[in-house]
């Protein structure tokens, strides 16, 4: 009687056996054994479950290839494992998971180890037919690699030094000498930064400061200052290191106008340095917003006499020469011009003539 005992489960006729019809059989056994050295496919998932495949006894099966491609006739949803039967066959096999929705799949003979193969992967392995307890081993797991020389990897133009520097490169560090390689959230950690060989010295905190800024650089620039404490032509004012101001043309050109109402007016002190004002009737005025306590408010007011002789009502807190208030131009245009000093927050002003009928 015949058996299928060996690795390929030909047909093995014993000795006296099918007279005449030995040749059909052995034919049969010839091509098996090409069909074993060579490629086949086998939707060896019917479902989306473990499947088994076993070689058939004296007759073509794609599980009996040397390179089989497994796929399947449903998408996987998990990795799924295939035995490949019977338990008793020891042979080579190079295996494709082809499988249909990009899951891994085992290899599985017995109740041994098993090799897990990567949806689009191909991996060498050998079944070693123990039986119940048979292994299916990566046959290339302790292989060394040996030395691959770039000239054997087609279309690489980097030198071995250009691809040593991702040899020791850390994931969201930059180490001296070696490739950048972006971390998990696409950070970079810098030890050191430069631009152009200079290094800048600024801390994470101090270029924070710029987080949200929305200024041109013309804005930037604006403060962009040969001396500091010292004005500039479309600059921005600065003070120096003992808190002064120094205008570069010496003057300050602003002049504000007031206006009375009711017979009153008021001189806000911080509108400006400069005032005038025309009369159109008699008026009593305020001064309001002066320099704190321990600094100089310090303001002229030029008077403009109406076609009619005004007078003015100076606040209780102006102190004249010798306590008398000045008498105003009566002339019609006549023009008076008189400075105001406070170093006490506005509770003294020091009232001082500049010059009188000057129109």
């Amino acid at each position: 009687m015949a058996t299928y005992v060996n690795n390929l489960r030909l047909k093995e006729i014993t000795t006296g056996d099918e007279d005449g019809t030995w040749g059909t059989s052995t034919n049969t056994n010839l091509e098996l054994i090409g069909e074993s050295l060579g490629y086949a496919t086998q939707a060896a998932f019917a479902s989306d479950a473990d499947a088994t495949t076993t070689v058939a006894d004296g007759a073509t099966d794609p599980a009996r290839a040397l390179y089989l491609k497994v796929t399947s006739g449903a998408s996987l949803t998990a990795t799924r494992t295939l035995t490949i039967g019977p338990n008793t066959v020891s042979r080579v096999m190079w295996i494709e998971n082809a499988t249909s929705g990009s899951q891994s799949i085992n290899i599985s003979q017995g109740s041994g180890a098993n090799v897990t193969i990567a949806t689009g992967a191909t991996k060498i392995v050998y079944l070693d037919g123990a039986g119940s307890g048979a292994a299916v081993v990566d046959a290339n797991a302790n292989v060394p690699g040996g030395n691959i020389t770039l000239s054997q990897v087609t279309d690489v133009t980097s030198t071995a030094a250009e691809v040593n520097l991702l040899d020791g490169s850390v994931a969201g560090t930059i180490v001296n000498s070696k490739g950048v390689i972006y971390g998990a959230s696409g950070e970079v950690n810098a030890t050191t930064l430069q631009i152009s060989g200079t290094a800048i010295t600024s801390t994470a905190a101090e270029l924070n400061i710029l987080d949200g800024v929305t200024a041109t650089a013309t804005e930037l620039n604006y403060l962009d200052i040969t001396t500091l404490g010292t004005t500039a032509a479309s600059k921005a004012v600065t003070a120096d290191a003992n808190g002064v101001v120094t205008f570069d043309n010496g003057k300050i050109e602003e002049s504000t106008a007031i206006t009375s109402s009711s017979n009153a007016a008021t001189i806000n002190l911080r509108d400006g340095d400069n005032f005038t004002h025309t009369l159109s009737e008699n008026v009593t005025y305020t001064f309001s917003n002066p320099a704190a306590s321990g600094k100089v408010s310090a303001f002229s007011l030029k008077v403009i006499q109406d076609s009619s002789a005004r007078t003015i009502t100076w606040p209780g807190s102006v102190d004249w020469a010798a306590a008398t208030a000045p008498t105003l131009t009566a002339t019609s245009g006549g023009v008076d011009v008189f400075v105001f000093v406070t170093y006490d927050g506005g509770t003294t002003y020091y009232g001082f003539t500049a010059g009188q009928a000057m129109g």
